[in-house]
């Protein structure tokens, strides 16, 4: 369910240096609500309540399973992610993620960047999968970027989600072997 990755950049708005990928910190939580909080309030590509407040927004990004990073440049977040088990038990070797790249750094190459750490960090991991259970038809730069590392579309829910403009459209999911 990854809101908004831009595909490969081919042009000079790509990053020049490319953005230092770390865990995610309590002093960061105010700037990565402001990565959060237009992308949730958007509705269109997370099935979480767009009228989330803020601490429980936070508290999902960052909390149980997930292990929270962020890609930053100057003192700026670009974008985040979290990885974290996709089941429990018996599927427990296939990670799942969600991505977020701020609306300014759109294009520029961060979701790549971020899923490149992703693939590293869930390989060091043990992880023996990647998945993204729900990603809404209407992501095309999500399903891009996704298809473009080696992720097929594993099944197709037809009108599982409702997007707020397009009505009801597909989610996708998506799975590669790490």
């Amino acid at each position: 369910m990854p809101p908004e990755p831009e595909p490969e950049p081919d042009t000079a708005s790509a990053i020049r240096t490319p953005p230092v990928l770390r865990r995610v910190v309590a002093d960061d939580h105010p700037a990565l609500w402001g990565l959060l909080e237009p992308v949730l309030r958007a509705g269109d590509t997370y099935a979480i309540d767009p009228d989330i407040d803020r601490a429980a927004a936070l508290a999902w990004w960052c909390g149980g399973t997930h292990r929270a990073f962020v890609a930053e440049a100057g003192g700026d977040l670009l974008g985040s992610y979290y990885l974290c088990p996709n089941q429990g038990g018996g599927g427990a070797h296939v990670c799942n993620c969600g991505f977020v790249t701020a609306r300014a750094a759109q294009g520029r190459g961060v979701a790549r960047a971020m899923l490149g750490h992703a693939l590293d960090t869930a390989r060091a991991a043990g992880f023996h999968a990647m998945q993204f259970n729900f990603v809404v038809a209407t992501n095309t730069r999500a399903i891009a970027l996704w298809r473009a590392h080696g992720f097929d579309t594993v099944g197709r829910l037809p009108g599982a989600f409702r997007h707020p403009t397009a009505g009801f459209v597909d989610a996708l999911v998506m799975y590669r072997q790490l």
